[in-house]
């Protein structure tokens, strides 16, 4: 339905009167008029956004008996959609309901300006569930609509409700309701989005990271389901939701910090600061100024009080990273804030408190640091509460494809490539390999890859030779030219019948040759056209 239309609907003589106050749906709808005539008043006074959406949010809530609902503004700058105020949705549901025009319900009708009403929410192809509100509910009858708040033919946000109605003349009728409370504060909506378009863009920016940091950092967003990883998610679970002091340990390049950031964003504290700070690249003589803050006037270029990473965290996750590399002194200083969360700052003689949860990770053995006398024992012992050990790129197993293709993935948008997959040869020197870096090597190599990829494949010549040596040549003697250009040859020929299906001419054309070169070089690579052939192509022959 159209505004036009809804608004030759409202005004047909004698339909507003019938349906609106003979309550033939079953619930009366005079009590509605009591929030166009609170919106009306504001407006006359003030126009004040906030107390408009308030009013027009709590009448949906109470007289209306709507399950969830949102006033969402559009910031043309940055292009995205973001709920303004709601009912019915958590902090987390509402910071994950951002859309761009066009994506979705609400943001068809940001593009459009036209309402749409859906009469069986679930059903619809473009309902997406962004807020994730609606995850493992089976309401079939949850009806939806979505309204364009509209001024001057430039759309400029959307009120959008949901609830079950037994009757579709009662949904009707709230469409129409909310058509005319959009229409009356479009004025007020404009006015806010020019004041405070400073404001605005940066709630819109603030939820779009806030909630790009919640889903990258979630336990299932770590890519991998080996069996080692599902031990350290089942970790990560258990100590999530405590205040434990908990040991990240493992080789470099693992993923420590992403696990680190997986216990903040899944702790009570999600939304207190999560502070990172690196220990090996704190310089000696700042490492405690840094930890711990200073007075101004402590040392020379002291020109003003500073807040440590540890005032920084407070409220939230302080993650400690490589806290082996900590001199003695300052390993003594750590060693304090474990025991009391108490310190003073460098020149100052107050003791500052601090609410934080520490993360500390290292790649070396700190059992044996105590024993050398490098790292305190009474600090190791109050660090490792609850120690998780990062398992190696090389102990995962399959992670390492799944990782691969989602770094494909991940590289290939950035790249604006189509690549569709990785050839066998590839994926057997991918498996082949040891990874002395773990995670952070092989999303480089695939980086590299993507990059000299072309036709949508990433063939094993498009590796690096530290991992084409082991896999081609068997050991690490590597291999002569004619070895080398023979291998590439056999997986092009291999890769050229798969994608044909066996078809020798086809996959001929394709590399450039004749269809007897092409049998010839099959031959002496040993391959035969029926190992590429489909199960359905085989059973007709």
């Amino acid at each position: 339905m159209t505004n036009d239309e809804m608004n030759h609907h409202i005004h047909e003589p004698g339909v507003f009167v019938d349906e609106f106050t003979h309550c033939f749906t079953g619930e009366c709808r005079v009590n509605v008029l009591q929030i166009l005539f609170k919106i009306n008043k504001v407006i006359a006074d003030n126009a004040d956004l906030t107390t408009l959406v308030a009013i027009t949010l709590d009448g949906m809530r109470r007289q209306m008996r709507m399950q969830r609902g949102a006033m969402m503004l559009y910031d043309r700058h940055s292009d995205a959609i973001f709920i303004h105020d709601s009912f019915g949705l958590t902090e987390q549901e509402r910071d994950r309901g951002i859309y761009a025009p066009g994506e979705g319900i609400t943001g068809k009708v940001v593009q459009s300006g036209k309402p749409i009403i859906i009469p069986r929410l679930l059903e619809h192809p473009d309902f997406l569930d962004r807020t994730r509100a609606h995850r493992g509910r089976k309401q079939d009858k949850l009806a939806f609509f979505c309204m364009p708040i509209v001024m001057a033919q430039k759309v400029l946000g959307t009120i959008c409700a949901e609830r079950v109605y037994v009757n579709q003349k009662l949904l009707k009728q709230d469409a129409e309701l909310l058509s005319m409370v959009a229409s009356l504060i479009a004025p007020a909506v404009e006015l806010y989005l020019i004041e405070s378009v400073d404001k605005v863009r940066l709630e819109a920016e603030n939820r779009r990271l806030k909630n790009e940091l919640k889903q990258r950092f979630r336990p299932s967003n770590i890519i991998g389901n080996s069996k080692p990883m599902q031990e350290v998610y089942s970790l990560i679970h258990k100590v999530a939701a405590t205040k434990a002091t908990v040991l990240l340990l493992g080789e470099s390049g693992v993923g420590k910090e992403l696990v680190a950031s997986a216990l903040h964003y899944n702790s009570p504290a999600a939304d207190g600061p999560f502070i990172k700070a690196n220990c090996a690249a704190l310089p000696e003589a700042l490492a405690e100024s840094e930890l711990f803050g200073h007075e101004k006037g402590a040392f020379t270029s002291a020109i003003a009080t500073h807040k440590g990473y540890f005032e920084q965290a407070s409220g939230g996750t302080i993650f400690l990273d490589e806290v082996g590399e900590l001199s003695l002194a300052n390993q003594a200083k750590l060693l304090r804030v474990l025991q009391e969360r108490t310190f003073e700052r460098v020149g100052g003689s107050k003791p500052v408190k601090v609410d934080v949860r520490i993360v500390a990770a290292t790649n070396r053995d700190l059992a044996e640091m105590v024993a050398a006398g490098t790292f305190r024992e009474d600090l190791f012992y109050r660090l490792n509460v609850f120690p998780i050990t990062i398992p190696p790129l090389r102990e995962r197993g399959s992670d390492v494809i799944t990782l691969a293709d989602h770094f494909v993935s991940v590289f290939a948008a950035e790249t604006g490539k189509p690549i569709q997959r990785i050839s066998t040869p590839a994926i057997n020197m991918l498996m082949s390999y040891h990874w002395p870096g773990n995670v952070r090597e092989l999303e480089n190599v695939i980086e590299r890859s993507v990059i000299l990829a072309e036709e949508g494949v990433i063939h094993g010549y498009h590796l690096p030779p530290s991992l084409q040596l082991p896999v081609e040549a068997g050991s690490s003697s590597g291999l002569s030219l004619e070895e080398r250009i023979a291998a590439v040859e056999q997986e092009m020929i291999v890769e050229a019948l798969k994608a044909a299906q066996g078809n020798i001419g086809e996959a001929a054309v394709a590399l450039g040759l004749t269809r007897r070169m092409m049998g010839v070089r099959m031959e002496r690579h040993g391959l035969h056209y029926k190992t590429f052939r489909s199960a359905g192509q085989r059973a007709r022959k």
